[in-house]
């Protein structure tokens, strides 16, 4: 018979710690009636501006379906705007307003509190370790590195 294995899986740490980040973000960003979905959604248009509604979705982690109704959202709240692909006139845009860069600028220090709390067990050599191998678990499993 096969012995299994007690040990907590790798797997599910991450997911745990997921979690646990995305209830505290909830809570920051909740302040400022967005979710911490939304608030992933704008991080990745202040890093890449200019993307079409599926390479926002496949960026912020979220199903095309649900990015549709998030852009909704966040358009009528003036936080993005779309214009229409001067390329392919059949897609659109999307980029964050100013309205938007003010909003994720007045949330930085309370996300980096998060962050700060969540590697407060950990030297900074660790965190630059931790850093890599979540980069490398990344790029192993299909994703591009975020750099």
């Amino acid at each position: 018979m096969a012995e299994t294995s007690t040990a907590v899986t790798l797997l599910y740490l991450i997911k745990q710690v997921e979690l646990a980040v995305r209830s505290r973000l909830d809570e920051v960003t909740g302040e400022k009636g967005l979710t911490s979905l939304q608030y992933t959604a704008l991080t990745v248009l202040e890093r890449h501006p200019g993307l079409t509604s599926a390479a926002l979705a496949r960026n912020s982690f979220v199903r095309a379906q649900t990015m549709a109704q998030m852009i909704t959202v966040l358009e009528e709240r003036g936080l993005i705007e779309r214009v229409q692909d001067p390329v392919s006139r059949r897609q659109y845009l999307i980029s964050l307003t100013s309205l938007g860069a003010e909003l994720l600028d007045s949330l930085r220090e309370k996300v980096e509190a998060v962050e700060t709390r969540m590697v407060s067990g950990l030297a900074e050599h660790e965190i630059a370790v931790l850093r890599h191998a979540l980069r490398s678990c990344r790029v192993a499993l299909g994703g591009v590195d975020p750099h």
